[in-house]
C-alpha cells in the first residue's frame, strides 16, 4: 500500500497552533530551498524609511542614505553576477548596521543559493535575533536544523510550542513535528526526539500516532506497530492510527485485514476504504477492489476518482464495455465540473484503446481527437497516426507525422520509428528502409534508431549494413541483450560463421536468460551446429514462455530433422492456425517438402 505518513499538509503545521493569548501562527515547513527571484531582493521601496511601513511593521526606523542605497545594490549586483561571498557579507553587514530583520533574510537566501549551510545559519540566527515572533525566520531555523546532525535546537523550539498551543489545536501540531522530522538524517536521534517531547502527552492518540511514524522511519517496526495499536485502542475511530498501522504491518494480507477490521466498525469511513481499495489493486485482487470503489460510488455518484478507479479495474477485468460505461461517465462529469487537478487526457487514451480493441476505429481516432495539448498530446497523434496506417490511410497518416515531427530527440525518433513502420505495414519495405536509413544519419548515436535500421537492412538483405549498425549498437550499449541476439541469429539463420553466432546469443542469453526469443536463437543455431537434442530442449523452453508462431515454426523443423513428425506437424498446425499468412512457416514446409 502506498500510503504514506505525509496525512496533513505541512501548511496546516503552525496554522493550527494558536497560543493562549488567541493569536494565531502561520504556517512551518521543513524546506529551506528558497528561490531566489528579483523579488526576493530588497529593493528601494522595501528598504525601511517609510514612517507608515515602520510603524505598521514594527521595524526600525532606518533613513534609506545613499551609501545604503549603494551597499544594497554592490551586494545584489555581485550576487547576480554568482559572487556570492561578497554580496553575503556585505548584506550581513548592513543587516547588523540597520538592525533590519528583512535584510538579515536576503542574506540567508544569498548563502542558501550558494549551497553554504554555515553561513546560512549565522544569518538566520541573526534573523530569529532581530525578529523573534516571526514564523517565515523560524521555518528557515527549523529546515537548515533538519539538514544538520544535531536536533536539539529543534526539540527547544517545538517543545515550547507544544506545551503554548491550545489543547484542541495540540494534536495536528504532533502529527506536523512528525512530519517535519521525517526530514531529518539520523531517523534513530528523530525518534528520540519525537518521544521527548510527546512524553506529556500521551493521554493522546496523535502522540502514539506520532511515535508510531517514527519508530517505523527508524526501522523500529516492533514499536511502530505497538504505538500504533495504542493510538487505535485510545482512539477507535482514528482513520490516521488505521492507516499507520496497515503501513506498518509487513504482511499485505494481515495489513489488508486490519483496513477490513476498521472498515466493519467504521463502514461509513471514505479515506479507509479508498486505501484498501488500493490494496487490493496492489494485490491484483480486481474483482474485490471494484466492489469496493463501487461502495464509494453509491455513496457518492459523481466523485472523479471513484468513476476513473472503476474505469481502469474495468479494463482489468476485461470488462470493456463496464469500462467504457464509467470512464465516460468521468468525462461527463468533468466536462460539467473542470478542474485544474483533472486532465481528461488519460480517460480518453484509455478509451481509444476500448474502442481500438473492439475494431471501432472511428470511435478510436475520435477519441484521440480530443486531447488537448499537453503531456499526452505528442503521443496521441503518434497513435492516430497508427491507426490511420492500419485503415491503409496511408497519406493521411504520414501528412499527420510531419505536422508533428516532435521537439526533443526522443520525439523525433519516435516520429521516425512510427513513420517506417506504417511503411512496413504497408509492405513499402524499401521505403521504411530509405526513412530509417535517413534517420540513423541524423541520430547516428541513437541506439533504437540503429536498431530498427539494422533489422531494416536485414529484410532488405543488407547484410554487411546491418552488422555494422548492430556492432554500433553494441559498443554504445554493451549490455543491450537485443543488439547480441539479432546480429547472432542473422548470422546462424544465414548458416553463416556459426561459432560466431553462437557466442553473440551466448551474450544475449547472460543478459537475458528468461527471453524467449533470445532462447529460440540460441535453439536455433545449436540446430545449425548440429545439436538437435540441445536444440530441441532450447526451442520447448522457449515455447513454453511464449507459443509464438516463430518459435513453433523452429521447433517443428527441428523435431521434423530428428523423425518426430507428428510431434512437428502438430507445432506447425498450432502455428498456421495463429498466422496463416507467416512466411516464415511457408518456406519451411517448402522447404522441407510437407503437405499439412
Amino acid at each position: 500500500m502506498k500510503t504514506t505518513f505525509a496525512i496533513v499538509t505541512l501548511s496546516l503545521l503552525l496554522s493550527a497552533c494558536a497560543t493562549r493569548s488567541g493569536t494565531t501562527r502561520p504556517a512551518v515547513t521543513a524546506t529551506v530551498e528558497v528561490p531566489v527571484t528579483s523579488q526576493a531582493a530588497i529593493v528601494p521601496d522595501e528598504v525601511p524609511g517609510n514612517a507608515e511601513n515602520v510603524a505598521n511593521e514594527g521595524l526600525p526606523p532606518v533613513e534609506l542614505t545613499e551609501e545604503l542605497m549603494y551597499q544594497l545594490l554592490t551586494a545584489e549586483i555581485a550576487f547576480q553576477r554568482g559572487d556570492w561571498q561578497p554580496a553575503y557579507i556585505n548584506m550581513i553587514s548592513v543587516a547588523q548596521q540597520t538592525r533590519d530583520p528583512r535584510v538579515a533574510r536576503r542574506a540567508a537566501e544569498m548563502a542558501i543559493a550558494a549551497k553554504k549551510p554555515e553561513e546560512a545559519m549565522v544569518a538566520i540566527r541573526f534573523w530569529r535575533t532581530l525578529a523573534p515572533t516571526s514564523d517565515e525566520a523560524t521555518q528557515y531555523y527549523v529546515g537548515m536544523i533538519l539538514l544538520g546532525d544535531d536536533l536539539s535546537e529543534f526539540q527547544e523550539v517545538f517543545a515550547l510550542r507544544l506545551r503554548d498551543v491550545r489543547p484542541q489545536s495540540r494534536p495536528l501540531l504532533i502529527l506536523q513535528v512528525q512530519r517535519l522530522l521525517l526530514r531529518a538524517k539520523d531517523k534513530n536521534e528523530a525518534f528520540k526526539v519525537m518521544e521527548k517531547l510527546v512524553a506529556p502527552y500521551l493521554d493522546l492518540a496523535e502522540a502514539h500516532i506520532a511515535l508510531a511514524q517514527a519508530a517505523f522511519s527508524s526501522n523500529d517496526p516492533v514499536r511502530a506497530r505497538t504505538e500504533a495499536m495504542l493510538a487505535l485502542k485510545a482512539k477507535p475511530d482514528s482513520e490516521i492510527a488505521a492507516l499507520t498501522l496497515a503501513q506498518i504491518i509487513p504482511d499485505k494480507a494481515e495489513s489488508a485485514q486490519s483496513l477490513r477490521s476498521f472498515l466493519s466498525a467504521h463502514p461509513d469511513s471514505r479515506e479507509i476504504r479508498i486505501a484498501y481499495g488500493r490494496m487490493l489493486i496492489e494485490q491484483n485482487l480486481y474483482d474485490q477492489a471494484s466492489k469496493e470503489f463501487e461502495i464509494l460510488l453509491k455513496d457518492q455518484p459523481e466523485d472523479l476518482t471513484t468513476l476513473f478507479a472503476l474505469g481502469i479495474l474495468g479494463t482489468q477485468t476485461n470488462n470493456l464495455k463496464r469500462a467504457e460505461q464509467f470512464l465516460t461517465t468521468y468525462l461527463k462529469v468533468l466536462s460539467e465540473n473542470p478542474t485544474e487537478n483533472r486532465d481528461p487526457a488519460q480517460a480518453l487514451l484509455v478509451l481509444s484503446q476500448i474502442a481500438e480493441e473492439r475494431k471501432d476505429t472511428n470511435a478510436a481516432l475520435a477519441y484521440l481527437s480530443r486531447i488537448e495539448p499537453g503531456e499526452a498530446y505528442f503521443g496521441a497523434q503518434i497513435k492516430r497516426a497508427q491507426i490511420m496506417g492500419e485503415r491503409g490511410e496511408l497519406t493521411s497518416a504520414r501528412q499527420l507525422l510531419a505536422e508533428f515531427p516532435g521537439t526533443s530527440e526522443l520525439e523525433q525518433v519516435q516520429v521516425i520509428q512510427t513513420d517506417a513502420q506504417i511503411l512496413r505495414d504497408s509492405d513499402l519495405q524499401q521505403d521504411a528502409y530509405r526513412v530509417l536509413e535517413t534517420g540513423a544519419l541524423r541520430f547516428p548515436e541513437n541506439i533504437d534508431i540503429l536498431y530498427d535500421f539494422a533489422m531494416a537492412a536485414e529484410k532488405s538483405n543488407q547484410v554487411d549494413k546491418m552488422e555494422l549498425a548492430l556492432r554500433k549498437v553494441i559498443k554504445l550499449a554493451p549490455t543491450n541483450q537485443h543488439a547480441y541476439n539479432a546480429l547472432g541469429y542473422s548470422l546462424a539463420e544465414r548458416n553463416l560463421r556459426l561459432p560466431e553466432a553462437f557466442k553473440l546469443i551466448e551474450q544475449a542469453v547472460k543478459l537475458a536468460p528468461n527471453d524467449p526469443f533470445i532462447l529460440d536463437s540460441m535453439g536455433w543455431v545449436q540446430y545449425r551446429l548440429g545439436k538437435l537434442a540441445e536444440a530441441e530442449t532450447l526451442l520447448r523452453r522457449a515455447y513454453t514462455l511464449r507459443p509464438d508462431t516463430e518459435i513453433a515454426v523452429h521447433l517443428g523443423e527441428v523435431l521434423w530433422v530428428r523423425g518426430e513428425k507428428a510431434d512437428a506437424q502438430r507445432f506447425w498446425r498450432d502455428a498456421r492456425t495463429k498466422d496463416p499468412k507467416n512466411d516464415s512457416l511457408k518456406n519451411t514446409l517448402t522447404r522441407l517438402q510437407v503437405d499439412l
